[in-house]
């Protein structure tokens, strides 16, 4: 059994119907599910969903999705953060965010390898896209 790290363009793909990768990321939940995989997320994507949620859907949605989460939700610890900015020092010809180089410091103090994501900068930095 894998734990899969779920990133805010997942879950934003999954949540709007519209998204041109909202059936992807459907298939895909279903094979993580099928194959026992556990996904998470961490503290900071849950609140960067939150934000994104309601400023793109409505606020409403955030509120149910956020107060229905049943993923567990890793801490971001101090030493992530310290990995974090490390990672934002060290990759200055990436565009990687805050949330994106605090995310691979959590993955990378787990020993996680693959992401549900649609956002380039986890293949870029060297993780697996679960498909």
């Amino acid at each position: 059994m894998e734990i899969i790290m779920v990133d805010t363009s997942a879950v934003y793909a999954l949540l709007d119907k519209s998204d041109e990768k909202h059936d992807q990321a459907k298939n895909c939940l279903v094979k993580l599910d099928q194959n026992k995989n556990k996904v998470m997320l961490t503290n900071f994507i849950v609140a960067e969903c939150h934000a994104l949620i309601s400023s793109r859907l409505n606020h409403d949605i955030a509120r149910t999705w956020i107060m229905n989460l049943y993923w567990p939700v890793e801490r971001v610890l101090e030493e992530d953060e310290n990995s974090a900015l490390q990672i934002l020092k060290s990759y200055r010809d990436k565009t990687y965010t805050y949330t994106d180089a605090t995310t691979f410091a959590v993955m990378e103090r787990l020993g996680l390898d693959t992401a549900f994501a649609f956002d380039k900068h986890f293949i870029q930095y060297g993780f697996k896209q679960a498909t």
